[in-house]
């Protein structure tokens, strides 16, 4: 066993020698029994990890690039492991969207009032239709962007997994992909984690001035409705359409369907956009900050969402969801490579969206 070790310590510097001046090759070294070379690189980092993939691949060994502890030289660890492509599952993926579909439509068609008698379910699930298209094309529009930028990066990744839930107030718990590799680099890392938010932006913006176009103004009642919360981008967007702060004066928008489902967009947004942990908002984060910056970060979020607590109760569900997530943040396989000033300013700006989008109190019943 120890000859089998040093033969593949003496291959794997070997196929380093042209891109690291090596001072060291440990074996047995976390994470998974990984071996660690430690030197200079003699080529952008990149470069390096684009020469060292496919030979580090022959030995069965995956690089990985990071900054050594003592904060000057660099280390190329050589993970155990090498990433299969990702298995996309169209029929799963299909069958899932078409039970969302349903669930939206379910929940979209109790949002009108109808003739019928009391406390009866609305079972023309085409009265939901405003409701879910405009849901799912947000949705859609944010996980496709993740989905295209990642294939369109070299990144193997699954189809979108859309979650049905008739029962919740928007008929969905979202969807996801499935990566099956860390990304290449921070800049890969930005690109994809910001593509879902900006994508489903771009959708859910203009769709919320169309809902708020066909919804009304009214006073409030006594009691027995549910209001939405406000964000910095959905208050401007009242105020652009009613002229006025809402709610205020015992009056607030009546918000129709396609409002309705466009808000949620803005929501499931700002939620994405934490920047915390697996969240995309977590690898903008990284990807601007690198793992230090970024742990640090993620603290502060969870202090912020303590405080939150006290505001909406269904932030201690999030505060759990994020401490648990957090402790999974992926490294990407080269975390030498820096964004560019351009990426730098870009990632600062997903952040700004972050504020603007999010909703400190998502949702208020009132009895």
């Amino acid at each position: 066993m120890a000859d089998d070790t040093t033969n593949l310590t003496q291959q794997l510097a070997a196929a380093a020698a042209d891109v690291m001046a090596i001072d060291d090759v440990t074996a047995g070294v976390p994470p998974a029994d990984s071996v660690r070379l430690r030197g200079r690189l003699l080529v952008a980092p990149d470069q390096a990890h684009e020469r060292l993939l496919p030979r580090f691949r022959l030995l069965n060994r995956t690089p990985l690039l990071r900054r050594s502890d003592d904060g000057v030289r660099q280390e190329v660890l050589a993970l155990p492991v090498t990433f299969a492509p990702t298995r996309a599952r169209p029929v799963l993926a299909l069958a899932l969207f078409g039970l969302t579909v349903l669930s939206c439509l379910f929940v979209g068609a109790q949002m009108w009032e109808w003739v019928g008698a009391a406390g009866q379910i609305n079972t023309n699930l085409l009265d939901g239709l405003p409701f879910a298209a405009t849901i799912l094309a947000i949705l859609g529009a944010h996980e496709f962007g993740h989905y295209l930028t990642a294939r369109r990066l070299g990144s193997s990744t699954s189809l979108p997994y859309f979650i049905p839930m008739p029962f919740g107030p928007f008929g969905t718990l979202g969807a996801f992909i499935s990566m099956s590799a860390p990304p290449r680099n921070r800049r890969h890392l930005l690109a994809i984690g910001a593509a879902g938010p900006l994508a489903g932006l771009v959708l859910a913006v203009p769709l919320l001035w169309l809902g708020l176009s066909l919804s009304q103004v009214q006073p409030l009642p006594p009691g027995g409705y549910q209001m939405e919360g406000n964000s910095l981008l959905y208050a401007a967007l009242k105020f652009l359409m009613f002229g006025k702060i809402l709610p205020s004066g015992g009056e607030d928008v009546f918000i129709h369907p396609v409002a309705f489902a466009a808000w949620a967009g803005l929501l499931v947004t700002g939620l994405n956009l934490i920047p915390a942990g697996q969240l995309d908002g977590g690898h903008i984060v990284y990807a601007l900050l690198g793992r230090k910056g970024a742990r640090i970060v993620t603290w502060g979020v969870l202090v912020a969402l303590v405080g939150l607590s006290f505001l909406w109760s269904g932030w201690v569900l999030w505060l759990g969801l994020v401490f648990l997530f957090s402790r999974l943040q992926d490294m990407p396989l080269d975390d030498l490579t820096e964004l560019t000033p351009g990426q730098r300013v870009f990632a600062v700006g997903m952040i700004a969206i972050f504020f603007l989008v999010f909703t400190p109190i998502p949702l208020t019943l009132v009895p």
